[in-house]
């Protein structure tokens, strides 16, 4: 099947990245909007309008399934989309439940952008988990402009961090849900900051999970996937540089695969 991984930026090549190992057999498009990133600091009506213009473009490429590897495009705009086309649509949401169902009555910190913080799709999920009490938010969106440069773990990186965490009393949380695709590439920086009792989750397994059972997919034990297709906003990508740089970023998630 020809899969597509759309988001904003990079971030979404972390959802990608697993993917490709749980589903090697199969043919991605992955789409970063590089024109337009990032998301999480325009307003809702602004981010519909690239996320409808994308969708647009991978429809045309007859994709038979689309991964919205973006919690920011998620909140904003994967139920238009659902209403707009009839093939599978897989959003991104926040690990919370995974933490609550790991850690009963330990409060968990939900990271992401400013506009996931203040949507009202992370509001109805702690609502639904019945969490008002244990879940914080907390917006970190200077880490996506860090991360589509490749800053993942320099000194400024690090104080942005350290300043952005200082306030927590880390000994009443359980965990930090990665509530943005981007934020994965800064798993070791986390982990440096972090008390070792608070574990770093994502959504990224849960998503493809998702993505399996709306497709009927199969788990493959295939190890060389050959398949990928790189589009920047609709232009495909075979500038070497350019490549160059798109495998600097899965090596980076090569390294961050297994933190916690």
């Amino acid at each position: 099947m020809r899969i597509a991984f759309f988001d904003s930026g990079m971030g979404g090549l972390s959802v990608l990245h697993h993917a490709m190992k749980i589903l090697p057999q199969e043919e991605f498009i992955f789409y970063a909007d590089e024109d337009n990133v990032p998301y999480g600091t325009k307003s809702p009506k602004e981010v519909l309008a690239c996320v409808d213009a994308a969708f647009r473009f991978l429809i045309a490429q007859k994709v038979g399934a689309i991964v919205v590897a973006c919690n920011t495009a998620t909140s904003v705009a994967v139920k238009i989309m659902r209403e707009k086309y009839s093939l599978p649509i897989i959003g991104m949401e926040p690990a919370l439940k995974v933490a609550l169902d790991t850690f009963p009555n330990r409060k968990v910190l939900v990271t992401a952008t400013a506009i996931t913080i203040t949507g009202e799709k992370i509001r109805r999920l702690i609502k639904n988990l019945h969490a008002e009490n244990l879940a914080e938010l907390k917006a970190l969106s200077q880490l996506v402009e860090f991360a589509e440069r490749q800053e993942f773990n320099s000194a400024a990186v690090e104080k942005y961090l350290r300043g952005e965490l200082a306030t927590y009393d880390w000994k009443k949380f359980s965990s930090l849900v990665l509530g943005c695709t981007h934020f994965n590439y800064f798993k070791d920086t986390l982990r440096k900051i972090l008390p070792p009792h608070v574990k770093i989750l994502d959504g990224n397994a849960g998503t493809i999970n998702e993505l399996i059972r709306r497709t009927n997919l199969s788990p493959s034990l295939i190890t060389n996937h050959q398949s990928l297709t790189t589009y920047y906003s609709g232009r495909r990508v075979t500038d070497s540089a350019e490549l160059t740089r798109l495998e600097k970023f899965l090596q980076r998630l090569d390294k961050m695969e297994a933190i916690e």
